[in-house]
């Protein structure tokens, strides 16, 4: 087999397709939940704390150097942003918290599956056999 067909089978199995589109989903999800925490959760945070904006948070620890004589920037300031830290383990929790809750929905929905009682199996021939000729021998007596 060629490279290329190897590849393809490769790609085209079920689990490797599954897998892409969780990814693609997960992918959105995470947007969405940034914006649910840059756009609703964190301003309400802020608001609470005093109108505080997290994205703005920081410790400088080393200014800025400029040129004195034409202001230009010579050594960029380094910060250490620990607002956007702050942020960012909101989103962690939310997501987490998030797929816990999925999670145990799908849980709850495979309890159910797993509770319901299994069919009875068929009877083989020989059992039916065995029930007919039974029932033969009861109406005999």
């Amino acid at each position: 087999m060629s490279f290329v067909s190897d590849f393809k089978e490769f790609a085209m199995k079920g689990n490797i397709v599954d897998m892409a589109v969780g990814v693609i989903i997960g992918g959105a999800f995470g947007k969405i939940v940034t914006s649910l925490v840059n756009d609703i959760i964190m301003p309400c945070v802020g608001l609470a704390t005093g109108g505080v904006n997290f994205n703005e948070l920081k410790a400088e620890l080393s200014g800025a150097e400029l040129d004195p004589t034409t202001g230009e920037v010579l050594k960029e300031a380094v910060n250490l942003n620990y607002g956007m830290f702050i942020q960012n383990i909101v989103d962690f929790f939310i997501i987490a918290l998030s797929i816990f809750l999925a999670l145990r929905v799908i849980m709850k929905f495979k309890k159910k599956e797993e509770e319901a009682p299994a069919a009875a199996p068929e009877p083989t021939k020989e059992e039916v056999l065995l029930t007919e000729i039974r029932d033969l021998l009861k109406n005999q007596k």
